[in-house]
């Protein structure tokens, strides 16, 4: 099984990386899936002027990320949460694509330097998603204070409790990856 996960905050000092990290190893480190991190800060996209099926000629970077999103058994996206909204990186990539997402399961972790963890956010980029038929993953990990609980490299403060509050996430996903795979032999 494959996950890729979108690290979707092209913010300079970002801290919601820090938990695309975190997860990256804690699914690595307990062998649980490959994972491909899609930092869109390393891709800088252009803000798209159309869908990937109706571009011309797309470039090769783009072709290798929507792949990437096509390949995934899951998906997780991480977000920071930006007066109550999503980054504009990210609204970018989820309309750049459309097949790739369908029945897609993706899961949302959230983050924020406040003591919510970026609740607030997801209202705003669920709809989003059911619009273009993904399959929302019926688990959210919220990441409150998220300077103070990861390290720069994503490794948390307190390893226990982070990876006990990310078990039932993971968990969940992985489930809806095999309950699609089974969906689609």
């Amino acid at each position: 099984m494959n996950i890729s996960i979108i690290s979707s905050s092209v913010r300079i000092g970002r801290n919601s990386h820090r938990v695309a990290l975190f997860f990256k190893s804690y699914i690595e480190e307990n062998k649980l899936a490959t994972v491909d991190l899609l930092d869109l800060n390393e891709y800088q996209f252009p803000v798209f002027d159309e869908r990937l099926r109706n571009m011309k000629n797309p470039s090769v970077v783009i072709l290798q990320f929507a792949e990437k999103i096509k390949s995934a058994d899951g998906v997780i996206i991480v977000t920071p949460e930006y007066n109550g909204g999503y980054p504009a990186s990210l609204k970018n990539v989820i309309d750049l694509l459309y097949a790739e997402w369908k029945r897609k399961p993706v899961a949302i972790a959230t983050a924020s330097n406040g003591p919510f963890g970026g609740a607030q956010v997801n209202t705003s980029l669920v709809f989003s998603l059911w619009k273009i038929g993904v399959w929302l993953v019926p688990a959210i990990y919220l990441g409150p204070k998220v300077q103070d609980v990861y390290k720069e490299d994503g490794s948390p403060v307190d390893k226990e409790a982070t990876e006990k509050r990310a078990k039932p996430f993971i968990d969940e996903l992985l489930w809806c990856m095999e309950a699609k795979k089974r969906m689609n032999p």
